[in-house]
């Protein structure tokens, strides 16, 4: 009864030391995945910003601007992708809307973002773009890989179009979260108008006819954590000018939105709360489970060795009656 009970165990024993490294490498990449069908937004705000009147081309100081992202899932289009791809996609129909403290909108500027569903890797096909404008993304952008490790990434800027490297500058506590925080600087650079204006009949070609062109640079901060590789908090020292032309009256520049670019309070919880319950998830399929099935597997392999022994044991004698002795004759 014990040899069949330590057969049993070895069974066991040997199942859970498979499921071991079955969890890590085979299942978590098949689970831990971006949902095709994501929605999110995101508020950002600069208070005490610079903003400028498109009216009288003067930049003035305002209380605050808006910054409103929003990230959703095609799931059509990433089926379409899918089928030549060969891989999971996702694809993010992002918008950036831009809005002063008067509610009116400064700026709009959609993008699609199409990326591997575990790995983040950029995916290209038909449909990618910036505002309209066709991209070919190389590296990472609003989201960091599964397990993200301490070193620089390549981080896709919409503005320039262009990828550059965010760099890993230590490891922090954000709200009870232990996060990687990351820094990338964009120098003075010319990049596009806007497709759409705040002013009706501007337009980036009416703007280009008078020589005027628009400049931008950005200090951009994140703090990811690093195993499910999400921000749970993000900020930019952004600055944008309009340079040269007729447009600007004799003027060689003119500030068109300068300000520091931070997260609001209750989408910070809001993210932090969610980045948390991810995290125990991911835990889950690569920590909890491997390494839980793995001391199991020792425990009933030392288990099973130990009633394997005790039936190898030789029984003891069995005491018989004590009987009297014949009497010898002479």
């Amino acid at each position: 009864m014990r040899r069949k009970a330590s057969l049993v165990l070895l069974a066991c024993a040997v199942f859970c030391a498979a499921l071991a490294p079955l969890m890590r490498w085979y299942a978590f990449p098949r689970l831990a995945r971006i949902p095709a069908n994501q929605y999110q937004d995101m508020v950002l705000e600069a208070k005490g910003a610079t903003l400028l009147d498109y009216g009288s081309l003067h930049a003035r100081k305002v209380s605050k601007v808006t910054i409103v992202q929003t990230l959703k899932g095609n799931v059509e289009a990433a089926k379409k992708i899918e089928k030549t791809a060969g891989r999971p996609v996702v694809v993010w129909d992002s918008l950036s809307y831009v809005q002063g403290p008067d509610g009116k909108m400064v700026s709009r500027v959609p993008e699609r973002y199409i990326f591997d569903a575990h790995s983040q890797d950029p995916v290209h096909a038909t449909g990618e773009m910036v505002d309209g404008d066709p991209v070919t993304r190389q590296g990472i952008e609003f989201k960091w890989p599964f397990l993200t490790q301490k070193r620089d990434y390549e981080y896709f800027d919409a503005q320039t179009r262009t990828t550059g490297p965010i760099h890993y500058k230590g490891t922090q506590t954000f709200r009870g979260l232990k996060v990687y925080y990351f820094e990338q600087t964009i120098p003075w650079t010319k990049v596009p108008m806007p497709k759409t204006m705040p002013v009706q009949g501007i337009t980036p070609e009416t703007v280009a006819r008078t020589g005027t062109t628009r400049w931008y640079s950005t200090v951009r901060r994140f703090w990811v954590e690093p195993v499910t590789g999400a921000p749970v908090y993000g900020e930019e020292l952004h600055q944008e000018e309009l340079r040269g032309g007729t447009l600007l009256g004799g003027r060689a520049k003119v500030t068109a939105f300068a300000g520091d670019v931070k997260m609001r309070e209750d989408y910070i919880e809001h993210t932090v709360a969610l980045v948390k319950h991810n995290r125990t998830l991911v835990l889950t399929l690569t920590s909890y489970v491997p390494w839980g099935s793995l001391a199991a597997g020792l425990l009933l392999l030392a288990l099973a060795l130990y009633l394997e022994a005790r039936a190898r044991r030789p029984q003891d004698p069995t005491p018989t009656q004590a009987t009297e002795p014949e009497p010898v004759s002479a």
